[in-house]
C-alpha cells in the first residue's frame, strides 16, 4: 500500500466511468459505436502511469445530423414549443434544471479535479460560481422581461418591443473553465428560448455526466442535444448544412474561422465567441512592489496560467527590473505543487499530456535565442508537469513573445519609454485585457485612456480576471466577439423584434382584446414577480 499516493476516501475514483448515452430530442439515447478512453494525469501511485477515468463516445456525422435535426424540429421554424413559450414558463424549466444541477455538486467537482487537475477550492469555486451565474441570469431575463411589457409610440405608430430567439445554437466551450465557461454560453443560448446542441471540451466531459438527466428532465425535448466526441468529427458536419443561427465558442480562433468557413451562409451566422488573448502587465517605476508580485503569480500562474485571461507577458520597467525578477522568481519557486486536494497547493498537474512538452520547446527557443530562466526550478520537469519558467531577456523573434502560450512560463519584458509595451499591444493580434502597476495619476491618466482603446478591461494594480461576471467579458481583434456577461449574453444570444401598430380604432380595440384575452405569449404586458 505504501507505494500508493495517499487520496481522500470522498475524491477516491472507485470505478470507472464510461458514458454509454447521449441526450438527443429528449431522450438518453444509448451508445454502442467506438468509444474514446479519459485518462487523467494524475497518479494513484508514486511510480508514475497516468489514471483511466472511463470512456466517452466517438461520435460522427449520422450523430451529429441526428442532433441537429432534433434541435431544428425542437425550433419548428420559429413555431416550436419552446421559442414561442411564455417567458415565465422558460425560467421555470431553468429554476427547475438549476435544483437539480445544485444535487450533483460534489460528483461535478471530483470529476473537475481528476479531469483537468483544478485545485480543490477551485472546483467548488467553479461550480458555485456557475450555479450563481444561472440564478443571476434568471433574475437579469425577468428584469428584461418586466422592461418589455409595455408600448411605445411615435408618430402615430405603437410598438411592442421584445427580443426574440435567433434559432439552433451550436454550443462549443473550453477545457479549462468545462462547466463555468461553457454554462456561460449554452444557459443565456437556453433561456432565451433558442434550440442547442452542445458537444463538451476534450477534457473536462464526463463531469457533464451527472447532468445529462437534469438537462432531459428540465427542458422539452429538443432544446438541449449533447453529443460527445471529437470538435471536427461533430461540429464540422453540423456547421456544413447552414442550418445553424449561431456559433458559440470559447476557444481558439483557428477553430472558431475553420468552422466559420464550413457554413455555406456566413453572413446568417451570429457569432458569439470567446478566444486567446495574450494580456499583459505593465509594471511603472513607482509601483507597489509587495502588491504587483502578488497579483502577477495569481495573473500568471493560477490554474497554471492556463486562462484565456491569464497575465501572459510581463512588461517591467528598467528601473525596477532587477528586484521584480529577483524577488518574483522567489515567489514563483516557493509556490507548492501537488495533487489537486493537497492542503495550499498552488501547482497542479498539467491536464494534457503533451504540455509540458510544448513548453520546453518554447523555453528552448528562448535560450536559443538569448533568454535566461531566472528562478531556479524554472523548466524542471516531471511526468506531469514542468516547473514556470521566468524568461528575461525576451526578444520578439522568441515563439513565447508571439504565440499564447497557456501554460506554465512566463516572458518578461523590459523598457525604458512606455510607448514601448505600448505600440506591442497595438501591433498584437490580441486585445482581450491589461494590467497596470503605479500609483502616480498623472502618469496612469493617459495611460488609461489608451489602453481603454486597446483593450476591453484595464485592470488597476490587479491581475486580468473575467469575473465577476455581470460585468462585461469580450476582447478586441482576435480574442472575441459579442459580449458574454449575465446581462450582455441574453443579448448576444437574441435580436429586438417587435409588433407594430398605427393608432386607430381597429387596431387599439383588436390589441386590447389580445391582451385581455391571454392567447399570445408574446404580445403581453404581464410582470413578472
Amino acid at each position: 500500500m505504501s507505494d500508493n499516493v495517499k487520496i481522500p476516501e470522498a475524491l477516491q475514483i472507485k470505478s470507472e466511468i464510461h458514458q454509454k448515452t447521449y441526450l438527443v430530442n429528449g431522450e438518453l439515447k444509448e451508445w454502442k459505436g467506438e468509444n474514446s478512453t479519459v485518462i487523467s494525469t494524475i497518479s494513484t501511485t508514486k511510480a508514475y502511469a497516468h489514471t483511466v477515468l472511463g470512456s466517452i463516445p466517438a461520435m460522427g456525422e449520422k450523430e451529429a445530423l441526428e442532433a441537429l435535426d432534433a434541435a431544428t424540429g425542437a425550433f419548428n421554424k420559429g413555431q416550436g414549443v419552446w421559442p414561442t413559450m411564455k417567458v415565465k414558463d422558460r425560467i421555470e424549466c431553468m429554476e427547475t434544471f438549476v435544483k437539480k444541477m445544485e444535487e450533483k455538486r460534489e460528483e461535478v467537482v471530483k470529476l473537475l479535479m481528476w479531469e483537468i487537475g483544478k485545485s480543490m477550492p477551485d472546483s467548488y469555486k467553479e461550480f458555485d460560481r456557475t450555479v450563481e451565474y444561472i440564478y443571476d441570469t434568471i433574475e437579469d431575463y425577468k428584469q428584461l422581461d418586466r422592461d418589455s411589457a409595455k408600448f411605445s409610440k411615435h408618430d402615430g405608430v405603437y410598438a411592442h418591443i421584445r427580443r426574440g430567439p435567433l434559432g439552433v445554437v451550436l454550443c462549443l466551450g473550453p477545457y479549462n473553465y468545462p462547466l463555468n465557461e461553457t454554462f456561460a454560453l449554452l444557459i443565456p443560448a437556453i433561456i432565451m428560448g433558442n434550440t442547442t446542441i452542445f458537444k463538451p471540451a476534450k477534457h473536462g466531459v464526463l463531469l457533464i455526466t451527472p447532468l445529462l438527466e437534469a438537462f432531459q428532465a428540465s427542458f422539452p425535448k429538443g432544446v438541449v442535444n449533447i453529443l460527445f466526441g471529437r470538435g471536427r468529427a461533430v461540429a464540422g458536419p453540423i456547421m456544413k448544412t447552414g442550418k445553424v443561427d449561431v456559433l458559440a465558442l470559447i476557444g481558439n480562433s483557428k477553430s472558431a474561422n475553420a468552422l466559420q468557413d464550413q457554413h455555406p451562409k456566413s453572413n446568417r451566422l451570429r457569432l458569439v465567441l470567446g478566444l486567446e488573448a495574450k494580456n499583459p502587465a505593465i509594471i511603472l517605476p513607482d509601483a507597489d512592489l509587495d502588491l504587483t508580485i502578488n497579483e502577477c503569480i495569481a495573473g500568471t500562474l493560477s490554474f497554471n496560467g492556463q486562462r484565456c485571461t491569464a497575465l501572459k507577458v510581463v512588461y517591467v520597467h528598467e528601473d525596477v527590473k532587477d528586484e521584480f525578477l529577483k524577488r518574483f522568481s522567489e515567489k514563483v519557486d516557493g509556490l507548492k505543487f501537488g495533487n489537486p486536494w493537497d492542503k495550499d497547493v498552488k501547482l497542479t498537474p498539467l491536464p494534457e499530456p503533451g504540455k509540458p512538452d510544448y513548453i520546453q520547446e518554447l523555453l528552448d527557443d528562448a535560450k536559443e535565442k538569448g533568454g535566461k530562466v531566472q528562478n531556479k526550478k524554472g523548466g524542471k520537469r516531471s511526468d506531469n508537469y514542468i516547473w514556470p519558467a521566468v524568461l528575461y531577456p525576451v526578444t520578439k523573434d522568441m515563439r513565447v513573445y508571439e504565440e499564447e502560450q497557456f501554460g506554465p512560463i512566463i516572458p518578461v519584458v523590459s523598457f525604458t519609454d512606455i510607448e514601448e509595451p505600448l505600440n506591442d499591444m497595438a501591433e498584437s493580434n490580441y486585445g482581450q485585457q491589461v494590467s497596470l502597476f503605479g500609483k502616480d495619476v498623472y502618469t496612469l491618466s493617459p495611460l488609461i485612456d489608451t489602453l481603454a482603446n486597446l483593450v476591453c478591461r484595464v485592470n488597476l494594480n490587479s491581475s486580468c480576471q473575467r469575473g465577476p461576471d455581470v460585468y462585461p467579458f469580450t476582447g478586441r481583434k482576435d480574442s472575441a466577439q459579442s459580449t458574454l456577461s449575465v446581462h450582455d449574453a441574453l443579448r448576444s444570444f437574441s435580436v429586438r423584434t417587435f409588433v407594430a401598430f398605427k393608432d386607430n380604432e381597429l387596431n387599439n380595440e383588436t390589441i386590447e382584446q389580445l391582451l385581455e384575452a391571454k392567447v399570445s405569449n408574446f404580445l403581453s404586458t404581464d410582470y413578472i414577480l
